[in-house]
């Protein structure tokens, strides 16, 4: 299928062959463009007026950019777990053996199910890591230890559970911008900004929004949740029309969930196209006492993008987008000369991404598809 903004070649060059669609490279995105990315990763709902204001263009021109990357698949804006749903939920990396030419087949069946989070081909042992979420560690048994064997082509299928998550994808940033554009997109308003003594009342409404925090979604937070992994710009008018609530409770529901940490929003892009090719998943054995510390250490590295204790023989799993393949070794020569007492199992490699936070991806990374995640749906095949 051809991409709005992309020239695609319909037949091949000598001898009358067909060239493959996915072999023809589209082109990088460009500094306005990033930098339009990494304002929405800032604040990924702010008007086009808050937007322009801080790129410096006028707010019709910066709809129209985000439109076209849109089109072509290249950026979009969706929502991932708050920290709050992320202590209530199941997660796990997840590792899949397929048989010999069925890993193709067996991802693009895997993308359609709403429990598969994130998935990769990789360069490795194994033929497929993905990222798993599921309402409670019941329901991820039942989909890992009685569904997902039975799939055509699967051979072996063995989970890690992640017991503390100390960030995921939706926190990495690009850095495009200037210091005070940032400043503009993430300093607080103004009526926030003032520090006052913690009083009965603000204390016991951090216990009533933690209390609510811990309750099950209900329904309309589950159709609001499937409707932003589609759009996460949506405006109200249009969450409130498709949901049939009013405008007021869509506002309110969008409110609370992101006020109660259950939801937050992002923005991701097509990062072979943006300048990281390359993926790399890191599989460590950290000493139990120094795993807090040296987990938060982790997430300050600008090539972080997820990174988690987790169960089995090497507690911590670090994720990072880098810019070229020898930047690998640069990374974990610095982890290892930083941490001493971090020793890294294995280092595995993204062949291809077929799957990201709900999104379907193609060769390149850009989005052509929709799978919402469903974290509270009864798994099945």
């Amino acid at each position: 299928m051809a991409h709005d903004g992309f020239e695609t070649q319909e037949s091949g060059s000598e001898g009358g062959r067909t060239q493959d669609p996915a072999a023809i490279v589209p082109g990088l995105l460009s500094e306005d463009e990033l930098a339009l990315v990494n304002a929405l990763q800032l604040s990924p709902r702010a008007s086009w007026t808050e937007l322009g204001r801080a790129l410096g263009v006028d707010p019709v021109t910066v709809a129209r950019r985000f439109q076209r990357l849109t089109a072509q698949g290249t950026a979009w804006v969706s929502f991932s777990p708050g920290p709050r749903l992320l202590e209530q939920i199941c997660v796990a990396y997840v590792v899949i053996d397929c048989a010999p030419g069925a890993t193709a087949r067996v991802a693009g069946a895997l993308g359609t199910h709403p429990h598969m989070v994130t998935i990769e081909r990789t360069a490795s042992g194994h033929d497929i890591l993905a990222t798993v979420a599921t309402r409670d560690l019941p329901a991820l048994s039942r989909y890992t230890l009685d569904l997902l064997p039975h799939l055509p082509g699967i051979t072996a299928v063995r989970s890690r559970i992640v017991t503390h998550m100390f960030t995921e994808g939706g926190h990495w940033r690009i850095a495009a911008l200037a210091p005070a554009q940032r400043a503009r997109l993430t300093a607080p308003p103004s009526s926030t900004r003032a520090t006052t003594t913690p009083t009965a009342t603000a204390t016991a409404t951090t216990a009533t929004a933690t209390t609510a925090a811990r309750r099950p979604l209900a329904s309309v937070d589950r159709a609001l949740a499937v409707r932003l992994a589609h759009d996460g710009r949506a405006t109200y008018q249009a969450l409130a029309r498709d949901l049939g609530v009013s405008l007021s409770t869509a506002k309110r529901r969008v409110e609370a969930l992101t006020r109660h940490g259950l939801l937050r929003f992002r923005c991701d892009f097509a990062r072979p196209l943006g300048g990281w090719p390359v993926a790399v998943t890191f599989w460590a054995r950290v000493p139990p006492a120094d795993l807090p510390e040296i987990g938060q250490s982790l997430i300050r590295l600008p090539e972080t993008r997820n990174c988690a204790a987790i169960s089995g023989p090497q507690n911590l799993i670090l994720q990072a987008s880098l810019h070229s393949v020898s930047d690998i070794l640069r990374l974990e020569t610095h982890l290892a000369t930083t941490h001493p007492t971090l020793d890294i199992a294995d280092r595995v490699v993204t062949l291809r991404q077929d799957k990201l936070l709900g999104r379907l991806l193609d060769a390149h990374g850009r989005s052509v598809g929709v799978v919402p995640a469903d974290l509270w749906a009864e798994p099945a095949l």
